[in-house]
């Protein structure tokens, strides 16, 4: 059984103040979510992506269609459990700390005693907060408050994790720890769906990919579907010679296009800068 089969949602929105007719956010999208698997919902602003979400997790209903999670309507609230959320824009009080934060989340989900102390600590381990456990939220940088935000969207022990924009104004640094919180939580068997607009991110951790626009699904499939290009074939050769490279030039003949080095993403390149000056900085190098 998948974990989320969406079929034929519609949604619309009054216009600005009741004005302009209906808006329509959402037409007549159908996806499923296999379980275990990493779905990303990606698309420009306005595209629906938000929309879609909130009717997964249960804060709006669809006009149209229908939303299932393991085979319950979204609305049942059986599913309140097996669903955890982390909104775009998450609210904390900021005058909690991290530790407390966790406490008053699982509180709200029923846990209490021995087993919230080790599900808190659990959680604080996984997203590496352990050390800032005691520091207020107000202390605490963007990229810390998603992670806490992860952490409280994880409190309940869910079996589908739902991700709006997980790393929306987080550095590159910090992008990175919370894309490989998401690979581990994958290889634990959670079922995870995100949207983000950061394309090489969904690219890296996604099994299938959505691409929404104007309220429509106009391409779906796996990362490899996608993005393979049946006209063009790439091949990569490590320190080729000059001469081996004249010689399939000449093999080709008009279907060869251009020969180029190999290059990195920026983010691969100043996460390795990074990494190495901290692993000098440790061993007592100043900087140059």
């Amino acid at each position: 059984m998948n974990a989320v089969e969406i079929e034929n949602v519609h949604k619309s929105f009054r216009g600005h103040r009741g004005k302009g007719g209906m808006v329509y956010a959402v037409k007549g999208v159908s996806l499923s979510i296999p379980s275990g698997g990493v779905y990303g919902l990606i698309g420009p602003n306005g595209s629906g992506k938000s929309t879609i979400m909130k009717m997964l997790v249960g804060l709006l209903s669809p006009h149209e269609g229908s939303c299932r999670v393991f085979g319950r309507p979204t609305t049942d609230t059986a599913n309140r459990r097996a669903i955890g959320f982390l909104p775009e824009n998450p609210y904390f009080y900021k005058f909690l700390t991290g530790e407390e934060t966790l406490r008053f989340y699982g509180r709200l989900c029923g846990l209490g005693g021995r087993a919230l102390r080790e599900r808190v600590g659990e959680l604080l381990e996984l997203v590496g907060l352990k050390d800032a456990a005691g520091r207020r939220l107000s202390g605490y940088s963007k990229g810390m408050l998603q992670r806490i935000g992860l952490a409280q969207a994880l409190v309940q022990d869910p079996q589908l994790l739902v991700l709006d924009e997980p790393t929306a104004g987080v550095d590159p640094i910090g992008s990175r720890i919370i894309r490989d919180m998401i690979l581990e939580l994958k290889q634990r068997g959670l079922t995870i769906f995100l949207c983000s607009h950061l394309l090489e991110q969904v690219q890296e951790v996604c099994d299938r990919v959505g691409i929404l626009y104007q309220g429509c699904l106009i391409a779906e499939g796996t990362v490899d579907e996608l993005t393979r290009d049946a006209h063009t074939r790439q091949v990569t050769l490590r320190d080729p010679s000059p001469a081996l490279l004249e010689q399939m030039r000449a093999l080709a003949g008009e279907a060869w296009v251009s020969s180029s080095p190999g290059r990195l993403s920026l983010e691969s390149v100043f996460i390795s800068g990074i990494r190495t000056r901290a692993e000098q900085d440790k061993a007592g190098h100043p900087c140059n």
